[in-house]
């Protein structure tokens, strides 16, 4: 009786064993989406009231739970009967990241900026609707991204039993998602953070010093992450497009797989929002008929 006990504790002992070293195989080879996840979605979490910051963020960090649940069983069921799905999964989400991506840079290129009083007048009169629509185009690309990162984790678990790919899949979509969105909450509130700091150091000494840093960093990081955010968009798209469609895995092979990847998800971009726009400037004149 304490033998076959023993023995199952040996058993869970091992297979927990397994599990770690599985886990840490599919969270290292999801590093990279995950570095490309956090930088897009602290740029989606971003330009709310202080007020708002919090709640939107955990909305959004709701919305990528449900995500996940949603894409774990499906992914693992379309592994089994249907991998082909899988694929063009992918390069349709592909697809949407590419668009979201080029529309950023068109905007911050052609599109004159609004002055601040009339941006802050507009957000003040449409905060609820404004703030809905960033959230939900949070959830969309967080979808995406999670499609992604699931699909990779999944991946490098092929060759384990179900019940242990269903293991690891599961603790990687977690972990990406308290990760991910636990370390922009700390990049959202770190001029509070700085402002605490100031406060509590009756504005003297070394740590005024690292408060008045934090709030002067703040605005500074939030323009990178943006900046950092679109151009993972952009190689993001294009790595699903390289790795995925295989005339295009094999074009320009001496050229740097950065560089390709990009160029990739650039084009895709440009043709997407060509389509879009062409498709609602259709829809407009059929309408005005």
């Amino acid at each position: 009786m304490a033998s076959g006990f023993f023995s199952i504790l040996d058993d869970l002992a091992a297979l927990m064993d397994d599990v770690a070293v599985a886990s840490k195989v599919a969270t290292r080879k999801t590093a990279g989406i995950l570095g490309d996840d956090l930088a897009v979605n602290a740029e989606k979490a971003t330009g709310f009231l202080a007020s708002r910051e919090l709640p939107v963020l955990w909305a959004i960090t709701k919305g990528s739970f449900i995500n996940k649940v949603i894409i774990v069983p499906i992914a693992l069921l379309l592994n089994a009967f249907f991998p082909t799905a899988i694929i063009v999964s992918l390069v349709l989400g592909g697809l949407y990241l590419a668009y979201e991506g080029v529309e950023k840079i068109i905007e911050y290129l052609f599109h004159r900026s609004k002055a601040g009083h009339e941006v802050i007048e507009e957000h003040d009169e449409n905060n609820s609707s404004l703030e809905k629509v960033k959230i939900k185009s949070a959830i969309t690309t967080d979808f995406i991204l999670s499609v992604e990162i699931v699909i990779i984790a999944l991946g490098s678990v092929l060759d384990k039993s179900l019940s242990m790919q269903i293991i690891i899949v599961c603790i990687v979509a977690i972990l990406a998602t308290v990760g991910v969105y636990g370390l922009v909450a700390l990049i959202v509130r770190m001029d509070d953070i700085g402002y605490k700091l100031i406060k509590h150091s009756s504005d003297k000494g070394i740590v005024s010093q690292l408060g008045h840093l934090m709030v002067k960093s703040l605005p500074i990081i939030i323009k990178f992450i943006g900046f950092i955010g679109t151009i993972a968009l952009i190689l993001v798209s294009g790595g699903i497009f390289a790795h995925n469609i295989d005339y295009l895995h094999h074009l320009f092979p001496e050229m740097p797989t950065t560089i390709k990847e990009f160029i990739l998800g650039l084009a895709a971009g440009l043709v997407v929002v060509a389509v879009v726009s062409g498709g609602k400037k259709i829809f407009a004149l059929l309408k005005r008929d």
